[in-house]
């Protein structure tokens, strides 16, 4: 029997998979700039198709700065690699979800201020792509109600947020609004201290410069002698 329904035609046949990921965050209404999170609309397999694309677009990049990546032992492969870098590793924090993290409660009903760090962070502008290296300290001062997390997973997070292309102001940002959904602190207190390549590799080429920020949450931001308290407590020669 025929159906009344006409058969569906495939249209998204040769459709680059950055324009179907695209159209999903579009349709969901979500942005997706540079320091955002997309894993939720990526599907499974398409990474492997994305690395493919990017490393098509990269060769032509090298083509348009006239480099014979042919010819040119040293650059026959640089298209495949420099998409596998920002892909897999430096700015895989905009493709995969965010990390598994195992929660316990306070059982012991600490309630001390809790400092972690430092935690080194690596992560790149969002305006040059050149690299920003830094150190983070985190502190928490938690409730009878807050989860507890390993030292270790504060690590992992700061990690995937920092791993897409940043801003220093709002990466802190977008770590401190994670741990507080994570762990549902009284308090919660980060400092970033970082070394950003856009000035020192060109522009003012100034390599001793670094930029220092941080996010108060809670009764850190509340309460004065606990935020000069987690202060005190940095040590004062960060940088060495």
């Amino acid at each position: 029997m025929k159906s009344d329904t006409p058969l569906r035609e495939t249209t998204d046949e040769g459709v680059p998979v950055s324009v179907k990921i695209r159209e999903r965050i579009t349709a969901s209404r979500k942005r997706y700039n540079a320091n955002d999170n997309i894993a939720q609309f990526i599907e499974p397999g398409e990474l492997d198709h994305l690395l493919d694309e990017v490393e098509e677009k990269m060769k032509g990049v090298l083509a348009s700065m006239v480099i014979d990546t042919e010819n040119d032992h040293n650059t026959q492969n640089t298209a495949r690699r420099v998409a596998k870098m920002y892909l897999t590793e430096v700015f895989k924090g905009r493709y995969l979800p965010v990390p598994a993290i195992t929660e316990f409660p306070n059982a012991e009903h600490l309630n001390e201020l809790m400092i972690v760090g430092p935690i080194t962070v690596r992560s790149a502008c969002s305006h040059h792509f050149c690299p920003v290296i830094g150190k983070i300290w985190i502190g928490v001062l938690p409730n009878e109600h807050t989860n507890v997390i390993g030292l270790s997973k504060y690590a992992r997070l700061a990690e995937w947020v920092m791993g897409r292309p940043q801003i220093q102001e709002e990466a802190v940002v977008q770590l401190a609004d994670l741990i507080q959904d994570k762990t549902s602190p009284d308090g919660l207190a980060i400092v970033m201290e970082a070394s950003h390549f856009c000035m020192g590799w060109r522009g003012v080429k100034d390599m001793e410069s670094k930029m220092i920020n941080s996010v108060m949450r809670g009764v850190f931001l509340k309460d004065p002698n606990l935020r000069r308290e987690f202060l005190a407590l940095l040590p004062k020669n960060s940088s060495n």
